[in-house]
């Protein structure tokens, strides 16, 4: 059993009512650790810090703009993404993912 303080997490029991609805794991020095469900494309954006992406079941093309050129890689559960500030970027998942993000508290 676990302590008073510590809390368990299974991400395949994880499934909001909305694609990219979050649930809020720790704030840790001003970032957020957050599990995210989707089985839709979330938008092109650019971070305002960094942030890293951590496939843990599913897959998701993660397409980013490489200069003038859009790119892509598949990711799948294991993988992890980094994109600095200013990287723009979209996750597209293939069927339903879960997907582990850490970044800058409050970002998009």
């Amino acid at each position: 059993m676990l302590a008073p303080t510590m809390k368990h997490y299974n991400a395949a029991d994880f499934r909001p009512s909305k694609a990219w609805q979050a649930l809020d794991i720790e704030v840790i020095a001003n970032a957020s650790v957050r599990l995210h469900w989707t089985d839709k494309a979330y938008k092109w954006h650019v971070n305002d810090g960094p942030e890293v992406f951590v496939v843990l079941d599913g897959e998701v093309d993660m397409k980013y703009l490489d200069g003038t050129e859009i790119r892509s890689i598949r990711l799948t559960p294991g993988d992890i993404f980094h994109a600095e500030d200013g990287d723009s970027h979209v996750a597209e998942p293939i069927g339903e993912a879960r997907i582990l993000v850490i970044e800058q508290e409050g970002s998009v």
